[in-house]
């Protein structure tokens, strides 16, 4: 059944990609994170367990929500490893870096996910559907303020 919903079919295909990278991309630090919470130990452990914890609930329940904005678009969501490793622009974790590193690993995820809804939202597709926009800007607010928790405890 065709989708009628206000939005060319060419912008919601550019919304479309737009989200799934960003679903990759969340997917990715959504288990990079939990990864961390689970392995970080050193004088920060407690801390930095919590901070981990906190932040990984957040992205479980974001990568929900921009799965089911690409279904609304009328689209698939990307659901597999291998689809998201082709879609993410965030470095898969496989070692067990030190805690600080894995500070700095995760600001530069959350960076990176900030640039690339920035991108989308400020495209042209985007000015035709505000609820991308909307969610695109939550997304926005939430990797900021994780982006300066971290750059934080870096001094």
């Amino acid at each position: 059944m065709s989708i009628n919903i206000g939005i060319n079919p060419e912008n919601r295909g550019i919304i479309v990609d737009g989200l799934s990278r960003l679903l990759a991309d969340s997917y990715t630090l959504y288990l990079k994170t939990h990864n961390y919470h689970w392995n970080v130990t050193g004088p920060m452990f407690t801390s930095l367990h919590a901070l981990f914890e906190q932040q990984y609930t957040e992205l479980a329940a974001a990568v929900d929500i921009i799965a089911e904005r690409i279904r609304a678009l009328g689209e698939f969501a990307p659901g597999s490893y291998q689809a998201f490793g082709q879609l993410t622009a965030i470095k898969e974790e496989t070692e067990v870096p030190a805690a600080e590193d894995m500070i700095k690993n995760l600001l530069t995820s959350h960076e990176i996910i900030i640039k690339h809804a920035r991108q989308l939202l400020q495209t042209e597709a985007i000015e035709t559907d505000e609820v991308s926009g909307d969610l695109l800007t939550q997304r926005m607010e939430f990797h900021e303020k994780n982006a300066w928790m971290l750059r934080a405890l870096l001094g």
